[in-house]
Formats: structure tokens, sequence, C-alpha cells
């Protein structure tokens, strides 16, 4: 197992910031301690290279991202703080997609401990995303004729706009976003695959609504997917309006990476967001999705228990 990590994921925001940036070492320290990973299981990627970040920005956007001349009104769409550690750690973590991406073709999954940036649009920043991670991998695997087809299942509770955008024109990638109706962003983007869930959906609704739509994914052939596992669909998250408890988000897991594996599609694992009143929930819902890799690529009996899951919820 291939899990990509950087010390550079942090930067330092602000004491009271609503982001928990802390939220990456922790996860890996959790893994850590519990041996679900060990040290040779993390692997430090190489920040994304600047020709890899332009198959997807705009060379104006980046040249002033790393110059720091970004408009006090881009700064406040982006909603974090600039600064070189910043952007440091924004293609650090790109570069974790990239290579979780590289891994995912080799080995059947491949996991990066922060990403899912899907706010992040060709011209600029948004919602706490400054680079769009997830785009620049697919596009990175179509330079290099690695893949064609590619498809991203977005489960973070808010529409991924700037990645809706991106790929609007292409029809090698099928987009498909599950995120709360009335969340942010307001005006949402058009995705190939919309589900807006009310408030207060609770695990039950949510799974039978994954289960139902999941199947158009596949339809679509991708030689690979981009599962943007976020934690903010969580009851208690402070930023998410759904009802979904750790063990409904578990099972999220499990049926989106169950049916990649039953389809032998590869499949990368992203953090995206979560803003839970307890950073160690949000901690937890993290590390299950890494857990959820482990057991399922390493452990037949998984695959059976798994089965019974999708029987029962397809009933």
């Amino acid at each position: 197992m291939r899990v990509f990590y950087s010390p550079y994921y942090y930067a330092d925001i602000g004491p009271n910031h609503v982001f928990p940036i802390r939220k990456f070492e922790l996860v890996r320290d959790k893994l850590l301690a519990e041996g679900t990973l060990s040290e040779k299981d993390l692997c430090e990627p190489e920040p994304a290279a600047l020709a890899d970040i332009l198959l997807v920005h705009s060379e104006d956007y980046i040249t002033r991202l790393q110059q720091g001349f970004l408009s006090d009104k881009e700064i406040r769409r982006l909603g974090l703080p600039w600064s070189e550690a910043l952007v440091r750690r924004s293609f650090y973590a790109t570069g974790g997609t990239v290579a979780a991406a590289h891994t995912a073709i080799e080995q059947g999954a491949g996991s990066n401990l922060a990403g899912g940036t899907h706010h992040a649009f060709a011209d600029r920043g948004e919602g706490f995303c400054v680079l769009n991670d997830v785009a620049i991998a697919i596009r990175v695997l179509q330079r290099d004729r690695v893949i064609r087809r590619a498809a991203i299942v977005d489960c973070d509770v808010h529409q991924g706009n700037g990645t809706a955008t991106i790929f609007a024109k292409d029809e090698d990638v099928f987009t498909f976003s599950v995120h709360g109706a009335r969340n942010y962003p307001l005006l949402k983007a058009q995705s190939n695959l919309d589900v807006d869930l009310p408030d207060g959906t609770i695990d039950e609704t949510y799974l039978e609504a994954l289960l139902q739509h999941l199947p158009s994914v596949f339809s679509h052939e991708p030689e690979i997917v981009f599962y943007l596992a976020g934690a903010d669909p969580y009851k208690y998250d402070k930023l998410g309006r759904l009802a979904l408890s750790v063990p409904g988000l578990q099972k999220r897991d499990e049926l989106v990476l169950s049916q990649c594996y039953k389809r032998e599609v590869p499949i990368v694992t992203v953090m995206s967001g979560g803003y839970a009143a307890d950073i160690q929930d949000t901690v937890e819902i993290h590390c299950n999705t890494i857990r959820t890799v482990r057991m399922l690529f390493g452990s037949l009996k998984f695959m059976t228990e798994s089965s019974s899951l999708f029987a029962s919820l397809a009933d």
C-alpha cells in the first residue's frame, strides 16, 4: 500500500480559521499509531511540476499566486491568507494526488492524505481551494497517454463547481457530485450528474441515492476513478447541513471503493473537506477511508461482508 503525505501539507493560516489544517498530520499520526499504516507505506511526494499545473490553470493566475499578487477580492474568494507556505502546500498536495494516481494505475488503489480541492477554477482559487489537484492529475495522465477516460466521484458535501467547469466540454471525463442542495456554492455549476440532497439527509437516504446513481459513473467506462471522500456530510460538521453518522460515512466509502474493486477500475482517494466541531471526528472519518482501502484491497473476507451490505441496500 502506498499513501502520500508530506509535512509541507501544513501552512500557518491562523489559530482560529475554520479550515482544520492540522487534520492532515493528525490523520497520518492516527493511522501510524494504530498500525493501519507503517512508515514504509507512507511516501512523500514531490511538489507538482509547473508544467503539470499549467495543463489546467492559467499562467496569469499561477504567476500571480506564486508572486503574492492576488487581489484582495481573490483572497476573500479563496478564504485563506496568502503566504509562501500556502503556495508550497498547494504544490505538494497536488503532487500527492498525481503520485497517488500513478500508484492507482500500478496497484489498483492510491491515496493522498490531502487533496480534493474541487472549488479551484482554471483562473482562480475559491472555497479554501488553491489548485484543482484532481483535474491536474487527470490532465497529466491524459497527456502522458496513461489513460483517456476518467471519472470523478465527489462525495464532499459541497458541489465541485471548479471541477465541473474545468471538464464541462470534455466528454472523456465524467463528473459526479453528491452534495447538499442548499449548501455552498450558492450558484452550482453543471456536472455530468448532480445529486442534490436536502438538509438533514440521513445515512439510509444518502446511501440509497449513491447506490442508485453510481452505475451511471461506470457506464462511462472510466479507466480510473478519483474519489473525493469528504468528511463534511457528517451530522456534526460546522459547514455540512447533512446528517450522516461516522458508520454511515464508512459505508459510503465501502460502497464506492467496492464498486471500483469488483469492476477492476483503479481508484484514487483524496480527503477533501471536513469541519466537525470536534476535529477528532473529522480525523476518524478520514482514517476510515484509508482503513477501507487497506481492508478492501487486502482481504477477501471484507468483499464477502461488503456484498451483503450492497444487497441489503438494493433491497
